[in-house]
């Protein structure tokens, strides 16, 4: 009969195989946002450049996962300890000292969020980057600039994270950022938001052939909504891995809970999200021109401008707070994407204001919503948002964004720079209004030629010698 150390240590081992799991299915789901990314990308830009956005799409999993395996993932986790203060990890480069299954499956899904981050600039700077400028962002951001922020907002040894012994904590509190409103979306966004600005708007969008400023902003109509829906319901259900995932296990007690209110949270926000974009968009468009109008595109970034906001938040945020929170995410999306025109900056998807304007709501409304107790449950602190009472949680949160604007600027402005002195970083005026799958990827992605007229031709001759005379009735033939 099995003694109760035997049976204790039987369950440690089903538990730690149960966390492995959860990771695993959770981490599939977020790398399966790749492909909500995709079809969102590949239908919001014109059909000329679709093989062009579909690659770099690809290639943000292959590049993420090199790049978070050589370097990236020690500089954010490797040698944490949360009695020492560090800026940047030492230890694990090619995961050379991670061993067993949570240690393994904490890699890959962690790898899942820094290839979000990189996908998040692929699509505002789409159909005017070069393909070497794509690559060469790409490593830098997943490989050193978003393992920074990682380091020092989510490991036990980062200046600002929670997670660091209470002597350690900034400001005696610790950022909370619990899924990556600021460390995952802030990140690429504002990145997006510097590379659009060095690298410039399309042809036609702002200026024409000339270089004149047009009267009023051109907009490229998507070339598929169809597609857009589909990545925006792919993201969406990739987000239930990314917010309840984050709990980075479920079998401990409370995890279950937290994952389910994460859940629960998550779907309010992104709901309230859409209805408020698409809402608030339709009575600005009644009060200009007198037509009740519904743009689905505002549905659709709407709701993952909720998803984004509530990040942050999701495992500190009652379910009410969620869906205000949501509500507010739609109007900063239609504020900063509004802003972005009046700046002539092109972006060409709108992911500077999904994932950069609400990855800062997202933090400021965690600052601001979070519950005592749940923030207890979750993390084990006394620290809560500003509505319960304390401002101090809100003040490490505007902190945490300011160091994340200010460090990926530092490194990303002058290697923007840097690759468009070179001459690498925007294609050529021709490429550009030719197509990049045309004159970077052997062809179109779609053949659209038809037939040929020799074929036709030879169809209907075909088809008129297959003709049948029809008798007449016996009435005619009588007559």
């Amino acid at each position: 009969m099995a003694t109760v150390d035997e049976l204790s240590a039987s369950l440690d081992v089903t538990n730690a195989g149960l966390d492995v799991f959860y990771l695993l299915f959770a981490g599939a789901m977020v790398f399966f946002m790749q492909a909500g990314f995709a079809m969102l990308c590949a239908g919001s830009i014109r059909a000329k450049n679709v093989k062009n956005i579909m690659l770099k799409n690809i290639l943000d999993a292959c590049g993420g996962a090199v790049g978070f395996w050589t370097i990236g993932y020690a500089f954010a986790y490797g040698g944490s300890d949360a009695d020492k203060l560090t800026f940047i990890g030492n230890a694990d480069f090619v995961l050379a000292n991670v061993h067993g299954g949570g240690d393994l499956i904490g890699w890959f899904f962690q790898f899942a969020f820094a290839a979000t981050a990189a996908t998040i600039v692929a699509g505002t700077v789409a159909e005017r980057c070069k393909f070497e400028a794509y690559i060469a962002y790409s490593l830098m951001l997943t490989g050193f600039v978003y393992p920074v922020v990682v380091h020092s907002i989510w490991s036990s040894s980062g200046f600002l994270s929670a997670f660091t012994s209470d002597a350690n904590k900034f400001l005696g509190s610790g950022m909370i950022d619990f899924a990556g409103s600021g460390v995952v979306h802030m990140t690429g966004g504002i990145t997006a938001l510097y590379a659009a600005k060095i690298l410039g708007p399309r042809i036609g969008r702002f200026y024409d052939a000339d270089g004149n400023e047009l009267p009023e902003p051109v907009s490229f109509p998507p070339h598929s909504v169809a597609l857009q829906v589909l990545g925006t319901f792919i993201l969406w259900v990739g987000w239930y891995g990314f917010n309840p995932g984050s709990t980075l296990g479920i079998s401990a007690a409370g995890y279950g809970d937290i994952a389910a209110l994460c859940a629960v949270t998550t779907t309010l926000a992104a709901a309230a999200g859409s209805v408020s974009a698409m809402f608030t968009d339709m009575l600005i468009t009644r009060s200009k021109t007198g037509e009740t109008m519904y743009d689905i595109t505002m549905c659709m970034n709407g709701a993952l401008s909720g998803l984004v906001g509530i990040t942050a938040g999701c495992s500190v945020c009652e379910p009410w707070a969620a869906f205000v929170i949501g509500i507010i995410a739609g109007w900063v999306y239609i504020g900063f994407s509004t802003l972005l025109v009046k700046l002539k900056i092109d972006d060409a998807v709108d992911a500077i204001p999904v994932h950069f304007g609400n990855g800062m709501w997202g933090c400021i409304a965690t600052g601001l919503f979070a519950s005592p107790g749940l923030v207890d449950q979750a993390y084990g602190t006394p620290n809560y948002g500003a509505f319960y009472g304390s401002g101090k949680l809100l003040g490490v949160e505007i902190c945490g964004i300011l160091f994340i604007i200010g460090w990926v600027g530092l490194i990303m402005i002058p290697y923007f720079l840097l690759l468009n002195a070179a001459g690498l970083f925007r294609v050529d005026a021709l490429e550009e209004e030719v197509g990049l799958d045309i004159s970077h990827h052997k062809g179109a992605a779609y053949d659209m030629s038809g037939p040929s007229e020799e074929a036709k031709e030879k169809y209907e001759i075909s088809t008129s010698q297959r003709k049948l005379v029809v008798p007449a009735d016996d009435g005619e033939e009588n007559a």
